[in-house]
Formats: structure tokens, C-alpha cells, sequence
């Protein structure tokens, strides 16, 4: 038996499955459906594209993989494949049975044999990793690379990436939940006496300045870096996970912006304040790299601070509106609720673990 981030990627990663299946949560309505006709509908269904056929399989492939990879590193290696098929294929299957109650999601039997077949190609990948020994490998990379209680910073290692995904009004700018939080409150309290206890704003939100854009930027870069020195064992491999980290924040938000205003324009978001917010980020996680882990932790805290000081402080552009509007509309609707929810809440979550990570040292000591 091993140690495994496989289990809490599992439990998250289906919590994203359902987001993004159930998005928007709203209208919940019996339409008069038969809950049969889906399943036993024609294939193909009339209205599909190969971004759905791609998506349905493709999502569920990691599920399949977590779960095998979950119930193979527990020592609970008979049936793991089949097991995780059957978890998948339950999980689709309720999920394509709830939307019939959402008007703005359509159940197909498609989507329900596509998620089947992306979990059990998932599940076999682990299985067949397992065969060939990439997984003990693997186990030994892990244990090399990073501390014994390393697994909490490692999930959101891992989820930092698709967080990126989601566009944000600032380029690695995570968090940027202070306006959408006020117009919720509003909302929620309206014509009720608990609005006037809101502490509302006298004046408008200043935009950022390009400095204030600079500080954001390497901030934003800056604390994954700091995160992942948290639980980095060496020196030398906190220096080349600096660069993998600017690597993949650079690539995923240039294709977040293919995404969202077509590949045109995947660079139009690297203007001199963001190159030298980049630059300056990896700069200073590479004079970073000898700094001991405790420290590394109060570093990482002040620079959650003042990131989401900073982000907060800032009102988003009616580019970023337009932006969302793409997101909320056509294919990407089962993705939007996904990436909203992780750009809100990644840095919040990773504040809350260093917290009880530096906690938890104190108690020990």
C-alpha cells in the first residue's frame, strides 16, 4: 500500500463532473419527460458535434484513471478496472437522468456510452501504467521529489492549471471575487432589512494601474511556485519546477484566450506589464529555491494576501463581460460553472492549507 493523491483528485475531480454536467443549477422543472426516452433514443442523436464526442470521452478519462490508480496503489488491485467503469457509468447515468429536470440541458444516450468509454479508457490506462511498472516508478519519483505529507499540496498543484483555463480580468489572477460576491449580496438581501448592514462602496473600483498589473501578474505565478517549494524536497528540482510552472502558465492562458476570442488572438494578453510580471516571477521564485519550507509557507502567505488584496481592489473590464458571455454561451457552458468555481476559489483553498499546514507544524513542535 502507497500514498496517493489519487483518492482526493477523485473525490474533486467528480465534484467537477457534476458542475460541469449540471450547470447552471437553475430552472429545475419536471419537464414531462419520459426518463426512457433518452436511453432508448437513436443513435446518433439528431443534434451532436465532434466536440461532443470529444469532451464526453475525454472527461471521464480521468476519473477511470484516479479511481484504478486510487484502488491500485490501496493494494485493491482485483476488479479496479471493472469497478471503475461501473462508478463512472452510475455517475453518467445519474447525471444524464438529473438534466432531463434542467430546460438548458439536453440527456443523450450518446453522451451517456461516450462517458462509459472515456472512464474505461481511463481505467485501463492506469491498469496497463500499473502492468509496466510506471506506476512504482512513479512512487519512487514522488518520494524523491516531494515530503511524505505532500498530498494536499499536490492536488492543487494539479488543479492550478485548469483554474487557468477560466478567463480571468488579469492574467494569473485568481480570485477576483469582491464585485460578483457584492451583486450576490445585494441580490440575495434585496428588499429585506439586512441591505442596509452591507458595508457597500461610496465610489467606484479603480482599474489597475500597469504596475498594480505587474505586481499581479508575478504574484499570480509567484505562488504556485511557493506552493509547490512548500512540499519540494531539493534545490535544484524547485528551480526546474519554477520553470515548468511559468511554462504551463503561459501556455494555458494563451490558450485561454484561443478559446475564448479565437487563436488570432491566444498572445493579445502579453502586453509589457504581463512579460515583465512573468519574467520578474520567475526571477524571484528562482532566488526563492534555498528558502526552507516554513519560510517558504510564510512567504506564500503574504503573497496570497496581497495578490487578492490587490485583485479585489480592482474592478474587471467590460472586455472580461464579453469574455464570460462566450464562456456562458454554446459549447462552453458545461465548462463555465467548472472554471468559474476554480478561478474563485483555488487561492482561497490554497490559503486555507498552508494555514493548517503551518498549524499543524506548530502543534507537532
Amino acid at each position: 500500500m502507497h500514498k496517493t493523491s489519487a483518492w482526493p483528485l477523485a473525490l474533486i475531480y467528480t465534484a467537477l463532473i457534476v458542475f460541469a454536467s449540471l450547470f447552471p443549477f437553475d430552472g429545475w422543472r419536471a419537464q414531462g419527460i419520459d426518463p426512457l426516452v433518452f436511453l432508448l433514443a437513436r443513435l446518433p442523436p439528431p443534434y451532436w458535434t465532434g466536440f461532443d464526442v470529444v469532451t464526453n470521452a475525454a472527461g471521464y478519462a480521468p476519473l477511470g484513471f484516479l479511481l484504478v490508480l486510487g484502488m491500485l496503489r490501496s493494494g485493491w488491485g482485483r476488479g479496479a478496472v471493472l469497478l471503475a467503469t461501473v462508478v463512472g457509468a452510475l455517475l453518467s447515468l445519474s447525471l444524464e437522468f438529473l438534466q432531463i429536470y434542467l430546460p438548458r440541458r439536453v440527456p443523450s444516450n450518446l453522451d451517456l456510452l461516450l462517458n462509459i468509454g472515456g472512464t474505461l479508457a481511463g481505467a485501463l490506462s492506469a491498469a496497463l501504467l500499473e502492468r509496466l511498472g510506471a506506476l512504482d516508478r512513479w512512487s519512487d519519483f514522488r518520494s524523491r521529489w516531494f515530503v511524505a505529507d505532500a498530498s494536499g499540496g499536490m492536488v492543487l498543484l494539479a488543479l492550478w492549471p485548469m483554474a487557468l483555463l477560466f478567463p480571468a480580468a488579469v492574467p494569473f489572477g485568481l480570485g477576483q471575487v469582491l464585485e460578483r460576491l457584492e451583486a450576490a449580496l445585494i441580490e440575495l438581501l434585496a428588499d429585506t432589512p439586512f441591505l442596509d448592514w452591507l458595508p457597500l462602496r461610496e465610489a467606484a473600483l479603480d482599474p489597475l494601474s500597469p504596475s498594480g498589473e505587474l505586481l499581479c501578474v508575478t504574484l499570480g505565478l509567484l505562488i504556485p511556485c511557493l506552493l509547490g517549494y512548500c512540499v519540494i524536497r531539493q534545490m535544484g528540482r524547485r528551480a526546474l519546477f519554477a520553470l515548468g510552472v511559468v511554462v504551463v502558465g503561459v501556455v494555458l492562458t494563451a490558450l485561454s484566450a484561443a478559446l475564448s476570442w479565437g487563436p488570432v488572438h491566444a498572445w493579445e494578453w502579453m502586453s509589457l506589464p504581463v512579460r515583465v510580471g512573468v519574467w520578474g516571477a520567475l526571477a524571484l521564485a528562482l532566488l526563492l529555491v534555498a528558502l526552507p519550507r516554513r519560510a517558504c509557507a510564510a512567504v506564500l502567505l503574504l503573497a496570497l494576501a496581497w495578490h487578492l488584496a490587490l485583485l479585489n481592489q480592482a474592478p474587471t473590464s467590460a472586455y472580461f463581460a464579453q469574455t464570460l458571455q462566450i464562456w456562458e454561451q454554446g459549447r462552453f457552458i458545461r465548462f463555465y460553472g467548472l472554471g468559474q468555481w476554480l478561478g474563485w476559489l483555488w487561492p482561497y483553498a490554497t490559503l486555507l492549507y498552508v494555514l493548517l499546514r503551518v498549524s499543524r507544524r506548530d502543534a507537532q513542535t
